[in-house]
């Protein structure tokens, strides 16, 4: 298996020192950043698997940074915060971060975040899924390329996918018409026992309805059944 490359965008060194050399040690590739400007200088030059994001950054601050990241698509991002209020978090994942944890962290929690992350694409083998980084699933007149995670609206724009909006759609694509709790949509998504709020679920689920939705708010392609979980509502064509 290919090294997996992390960059950690922290900018307290008594926290990146130990902490790049803590995920060099269990053989991963680490780039320390101490700013969102140096993080994207490092972004243009080196490919990425994930990246491991300060929020309370010098000049411009993490949130703003993961914006602008996924407004570009970008790899995947767990934020680490030292901010207790779970309105900052939910901010988080509302512009598009994979997943957070809450400074001080154990660093084998991290780690265990880190791998679900970096794992989560292979968390639904037991599903049929599109071999190959051109293959195509389509509904509802949106093309969805799972394996280079953007989709393609009915009206030909290009819509890039966060990794957990893409493995969530994977999911409901892999499953339609099912009603699947958000327990279930949570062990599919990030494997069984994953310790996570269902209010996780809940956010992603309104962020990927909001990118399906498009010009038209009515079109409702994932639907709630109240006290269950959700339901995804086209039929599903594999290419």
């Amino acid at each position: 298996m290919t090294q997996a490359h992390i960059l950690l965008v922290e900018d307290d060194p008594d926290i990146s020192g130990p902490l790049a050399q803590f995920l060099d040690a269990k053989g991963f590739e680490t780039t320390v950043a101490g700013s969102a400007e140096a993080a994207g200088d490092v972004l243009a030059g080196r490919e990425i698997d994930l990246v491991l994001l300060d929020l309370m950054l010098p000049g411009e601050d993490g949130l703003t940074f993961c914006r602008r990241l996924r407004a570009s698509g970008g790899p995947k991002i767990i934020m680490l915060t030292a901010l207790s209020e779970p309105a900052d978090r939910v901010i988080g994942l509302e512009l598009g971060a994979d997943d957070y944890v809450c400074k001080p962290f154990d660093l084998r929690e991290l780690l265990a975040r880190i791998r679900a992350v970096l794992r989560r694409p292979a968390l639904v083998e037991e599903q049929p899924r599109p071999a190959g980084p051109d293959a195509v699933i389509r509904f509802a007149g949106f093309a969805f390329y799972p394996q280079r995670r953007y989709l393609r609206s009915p009206a030909g724009v290009r819509i890039p996918l966060t990794g957990a909006e893409t493995d969530l759609l994977l999911v409901f694509c892999q499953r339609p018409h099912e009603v699947l709790s958000r327990d279930e949509l949570i062990n599919l998504t990030r494997g069984e026992g994953f310790a996570i709020a269902t209010r996780s679920i809940d956010i992603l689920v309104s962020r990927l309805r909001r990118k399906l939705s498009g010009d038209d708010p009515l079109l409702e392609t994932i639907r709630t059944v109240r006290a269950d979980g959700y339901a995804f509502q086209p039929q599903v064509v594999r290419e």
